[in-house]
């Protein structure tokens, strides 16, 4: 089949980070046609660098990618159309897709939440107030009456090798500009919104009888940890030092770079949704940080996750769990906690691993976003 498939950069990357992982595994899984219209080819350059933000159309990984501008040329649309996470299409795309004879599987492609709402909307239609067409809202999710979850064919096996040969992991970290492990080190990746609970985790590491290495990309919360650090010139590639804190500030990396940075670490600090679903893929502990929404809507998204995340832990891991989830999605300040939780990391990893093992039980997102789509095909065909 033909898709194509739209994606609006809001203010940070994992929009078009999802969005691109579900165009690629399409094309280079299951040998569909993908056409991936975006606004911002420059943060997309950010997290895949083969992109060329001056070029209008450019194929990559079997993709054909063009620049979404105001006026479009005049395309045929595909047999499926994707509006990704709160985008709309152009009205005169949606024109071209009344004037096809058969018309095309309108998917309105929803954010990521284990809310048990969203197994109810997923699939159903909406069908257009005035033109014959049908939108369907299509819910990504952790549950088998959900859409799934970004996961490529070859990650498990991939992870599997680099975390098992360390010559791997050293080339990796050598490639950083980074040291290699040594077993008396605990290392974190970082990777968050603007939280004022960070002073208070990097003393509490900064104390920390084993020596603590974070690494953290280059983005918006830089200049005040920079400040925090005295030294507000901090820039990718800048070391910060405090006591047994060493903090590494890293350039943006591209995804496959930061799926190993994932792999590599002892525990993962992640926001909003691309990087959140890596580090339940990377089977280890981790700390979500919700993307913040009006009146709090992102900690009923986190309650609900926690719901599923912790319903198989020991009462007092789920409890030590969700009281430092919910502490550090508040602002509030977590140090107090970090002692015990550090503690409980191996028993963490544990459960990282079988939760990994149970989404692993479901097809994955581009699988069943393939399988719905022929579905509704089939039927238009048939009337």
């Amino acid at each position: 089949m033909t898709w194509d498939i739209f994606c609006t950069v809001i203010d940070n990357f994992g929009d078009i980070g999802v969005t691109w992982r579900i165009a690629r595994q399409l094309a280079d899984e299951h040998g569909q046609i993908v056409r991936l219209w975006v606004d911002d080819l420059l943060a997309f350059s950010c997290i895949r660098p083969e992109i060329d933000p001056g070029l209008g159309t450019q194929i990559l990984s079997g993709v054909e990618v063009r620049r979404w501008t105001l006026n479009l040329p005049d395309i045929e649309p595909g047999e499926v159309v994707i509006e990704a996470l709160a985008c709309n299409l152009p009205d005169e795309f949606v024109s071209r897709m009344v004037r096809r004879k058969q018309k095309p599987v309108w998917i309105n492609l929803e954010y990521l939440t284990a809310e048990t709402w969203a197994r109810g909307v997923h699939g159903l239609p909406s069908p257009h107030p005035f033109l014959p067409l049908v939108k369907y809202f299509y819910m990504p999710g952790f549950t088998a009456d959900t859409g799934g979850l970004t996961r490529e064919g070859w990650l498990r096996a991939q992870r599997a090798a680099f975390q098992s040969d360390e010559q791997a992991r050293s080339a990796f970290w050598a490639d950083l500009g980074l040291p290699s492990e040594h077993a008396d080190e605990l290392r974190i990746s970082l990777f968050c919104y603007e939280n004022c609970a960070l002073a208070g985790l990097f003393k509490a590491w900064s104390t920390d009888p084993r020596p603590t290495r974070v690494f953290m990309p280059e983005g918006k919360t830089l200049p005040v940890i920079a400040a925090w650090f005295g030294t507000p010139d901090a820039r990718a590639g800048t070391v910060l030092q405090l006591g047994k804190l060493t903090l590494h500030i890293l350039p943006m990396l591209h995804q496959d770079a930061y799926d190993r940075l994932l792999w590599g670490c002892d525990l993962n600090f992640v926001r909003g949704e691309d990087s959140f679903v890596r580090a339940q893929f990377a089977g280890l502990p981790m700390v979500w940080h919700a993307y913040r929404q009006q009146e709090g809507a992102h900690l009923a998204k986190l309650d609900a996750f926690l719901d599923l995340y912790c319903a198989d832990m020991p009462v007092d891991l789920a409890a030590l769990t969700r009281n430092f989830w919910k502490a550090w999605n508040r602002d509030e300040d977590v140090a107090a906690m970090w002692p015990v939780l550090y503690a409980a990391l191996p028993t963490l990893a544990g459960h990282a691993r079988l939760w990994e093992g149970s989404l692993c039980t479901q097809p994955d997102l581009a699988a069943k976003l393939l399988n719905f789509s022929l579905e509704k095909v089939k039927c238009t065909v048939s009337q």
